[in-house]
């Protein structure tokens, strides 16, 4: 009997919950990050930030822009920059297909979360999306309205 335990290391360390209601999510893409040791232990007390934070192309690599990691406390003067730009680890055609979507469709890469995977390293998930526009959002608000009135009728009825 192999049973698996829940792994502490597997958690999401930061959430970006805007993103899938302001962005059409076309695509995801898991990449890693290049971090320091500081941000890494900051991370792992999950206060990070990743709001108001995107990717972009430079240079022929991909940076994670504005994303905020708190220092840690005990870091004293190792600690990092908490705004600094991240630089993304993805393989050249991972790196140029989001290249193409963005220069080509003008799509956007939204980060959707910053986690820990199943051998501790500290991953992100890149969306490729598309920003919607304010109808777009209002029918989808719409949409997940319904689906509450229309869970709560068929709870009603049994």
């Amino acid at each position: 009997m192999n049973h698996k335990k829940a792994d502490p290391n597997n958690k999401i360390a930061a959430e970006n919950r805007k993103a899938r209601f302001s962005y059409e999510v076309i695509d995801t893409m898991e990449a890693g990050l290049v971090l320091t040791g500081t941000e890494v232990k900051s991370l792992r007390q999950g206060q990070a930030n990743i709001q108001e934070s995107y990717a972009s192309a430079e240079d022929g690599e991909i940076w994670l822009i504005n994303s905020y990691v708190p220092e840690y406390l005990q870091g004293n003067r190792f600690n990092h920059e908490p705004r600094r730009r991240r630089k993304l680890l993805l393989n050249k055609r991972e790196m140029a297909r989001l290249q193409q979507s963005v220069e080509r469709e003008g799509m956007t890469m939204v980060p959707l979360k910053i986690y820990f995977n199943d051998r501790g390293r500290a991953k992100l998930l890149l969306a490729i999306a598309r920003g919607k526009k304010l109808h777009d959002k209002r029918e989808t608000e719409k949409q997940r309205d319904w689906n509450r009135e229309k869970g709560r009728l068929l709870k009603e009825r049994g």
